[in-house]
Parts: structure tokens; C-alpha cells; sequence
């Protein structure tokens, strides 16, 4: 997969978080100094306070990126739902499409969603109401109609047209 470049909030995003990082490093290494005594000369005050409205900047800069950040987040989530609910119609447009070429009958249809979802013979025999050897029946159409020989065939028919599409 080849390498993407940075994009331009990425890169000012980092260096934001860079220079915090920077100045937080010095506010804890001035704080250090004092309270370990390792200064021998003080810093100026004006030197502090360039370095405290920088940091303070930095800061409220980073939170603004933030902010837009996690809106373009919430963003590409809401598209990623619809996304994900065109694809979910797409497909049970598909399934039904399908059954409708293959001349399923109604049952049969229940009984080939049940399959698609992964239910067992006997998981179906109870949701549906139905005895063992009717949902064999039907499941044993749905495969022959399908042109499946099992269940793993059937899903693949229906993974192979998504993928194709």
C-alpha cells in the first residue's frame, strides 16, 4: 500500500503538539531547576512571559484544531452510517433480487434468509414453526434452485456479486 502524504492540517496539527510539548518540556525543566537548584542565573521575567504567551497561543490552538478535528470526525462517522445503509439496501436488494431469479417461493425465501444469517436446520425448524424435515425440504430447494451444493456455496454466490459490483 503505497505511503500517503501529510496533508496540511496533519502537519500543523503535529507541529502544534510539538511546541506544546516543547514548552511544557521547559515550563517542568524551569520548575525543576528552582525547586532542585541546579540555576545558577535567573531567567528574565520578559523571557517567561514571551515564553507563557507562546504556550498560552499554542494551546487555545491546539484546542481549536481539536475542536475541528473531532467535527471532521463526527463528519466522516455520519457518512461511514449512510455509507454502511446504502450497502446494507444494496444487499438485501440483492438477496431479494436473486430469490426472485431462482423462483423461490415465499417460504423457501424465509428459509434462505435464515441460511444467509447463519441459522442451523433445526434453529430455523424452531423460529419457524415448522417440523425438521419440512425445512430440509426447502432448504435442499433453496440449494438446488440457487444452483448452491451447500451453505458456504450459497453465501459465496451472494459475496460474489458484491465483490464484483
Amino acid at each position: 500500500m503505497p505511503k500517503s502524504k501529510p496533508r496540511t492540517d496533519q502537519i500543523l496539527l503535529g507541529s502544534i503538539v510539538a511546541l506544546q510539548l516543547l514548552f511544557s518540556g521547559f515550563f517542568i525543566f524551569d520548575l525543576g531547576s528552582d525547586v532542585l537548584g541546579w540555576r545558577k542565573v535567573a531567567l528574565s521575567w520578559e523571557f517567561h512571559e514571551i515564553v507563557q504567551i507562546i504556550t498560552i497561543f499554542a494551546l487555545l490552538l491546539g484546542a481549536v484544531l481539536g475542536i475541528i478535528a473531532f467535527r471532521n470526525l463526527a463528519r466522516q462517522r455520519k457518512e461511514m452510517n449512510r455509507q454502511m445503509l446504502v450497502a446494507r439496501n444494496a444487499f438485501h436488494e440483492l438477496i431479494q433480487q436473486n430469490f426472485k431469479d431462482w423462483g423461490l417461493t415465499p417460504s423457501e425465501r424465509d428459509v434462505g434468509l435464515f441460511i444467509l444469517k447463519g441459522l442451523s436446520n433445526a434453529e430455523i425448524a424452531k423460529v419457524r414453526g415448522k417440523s425438521i424435515g419440512t425445512v430440509k425440504a426447502q432448504v435442499n430447494a433453496v440449494f438446488r434452485k440457487a444452483g448452491a451444493n451447500g451453505r458456504s456455496q450459497l453465501i459465496s454466490l451472494f459475496m460474489e456479486d458484491l465483490i464484483a459490483d
